[in-house]
């Protein structure tokens, strides 16, 4: 099952059509979710003149009926929940392969003073959590900058084990039959740097090392997945910033969150989170350990 939060906004139905799409692809059935914590127990021969849930059913229903028109084989449920959103969704979680949530780009100022429950959600739930921004497609034109091969990108650390991060990766790439570009960035050195700019040599044994270290990483999925087209992208970069270069023109960004963080760290790390801010493809947050 794939759950869809829904709060009647653009962004939460691109997400529920994001989420059709990725159900009929791979035949699961579609939760659309909607939480109200003013929710009201009614009888069910309630008159429509006084139901007073009346709006709530009208989110879930016109998600159903955008989802149904494109989508008429998918098995949809319509869930309405009388709950606060963010403990709604943490349980929706548990029975889900995966949460997919509507997004709108937030600054830094606005994600501290306004709150973002896509935030909540994707640091704090145990499975996947996809976010889409409102008015993205497949179809939609896109910016000239962001025109390129139709791919999966995953971004990967190397600091640990990935297992779930890349078994989503690669499964994305395989159940949509396109090539996987495999980031990662790496800072380089204070002895890479020169009066005169960066010294080559450190930085090409570097990236040498760093390239090696991601084939190394991703060998036991490429035996698994030997349809899926791989390419390896090492950049003498941030790790955000070599996010940020490469995802342009991706269908789907994949990166990942470590469920075990040190106590007073944030729970999603700085290349996810820029991930949710700043990419304009949907983005795939993997929880691993």
């Amino acid at each position: 099952m794939i759950t869809v939060g829904l709060d009647g906004s653009p962004e939460s139905l691109a997400a529920a059509s994001w989420a059709a799409d990725e159900a009929d692809r791979r035949h699961w059935v579609l939760r659309l979710l909607h939480a109200w914590i003013l929710l009201a127990a009614e009888a069910p021969d309630t008159p429509p003149e006084r139901d007073q849930n009346a709006g709530a059913r009208q989110i879930v229903r016109r998600a159903r009926e955008e989802v149904v028109g494109r989508h008429p084989d998918v098995q949809v449920i319509e869930d309405l929940v009388g709950s606060d959103p963010l403990p709604a969704l943490l349980y929706a979680a548990n029975d889900s392969r995966m949460v997919v949530l509507g997004t709108r780009a937030l600054t830094a100022w606005e994600s501290y003073v306004l709150g973002d429950v896509s935030l909540d959600v994707v640091g704090q739930a145990d499975r996947p959590v996809v976010l889409v921004r409102g008015g993205w497609s497949v179809e939609a034109p896109r910016p000239a900058a962001e025109v390129a091969e139709p791919r999966i990108v995953v971004g990967v650390s190397l600091n640990g084990p990935c297992d779930p991060l890349l078994d989503f990766a690669f499964d994305a790439a395989a159940s949509r039959g396109l090539p996987l570009q495999a980031v990662h960035g790496r800072a380089l050195p204070a002895t890479a740097y020169v009066p005169w700019g960066i010294e080559p040599e450190v930085a090409e044994e570097i990236a040498k090392e760093a390239d090696g270290e991601l084939r190394e990483a991703i060998r036991p999925w490429r035996e698994r997945f030997p349809d899926v087209p791989v390419r390896l992208t090492v950049l003498p970069e941030n790790p955000t910033r070599a996010m940020v270069q490469t995802v342009p023109g991706a269908e789907l960004l994949v990166v990942g969150r470590r469920k075990n963080h040190p106590r007073l760290a944030p729970r999603v790390g700085p290349v996810a989170h820029a991930a949710m801010h700043h990419a304009t493809c949907p983005v795939a947050v993997v929880p691993h350990d």
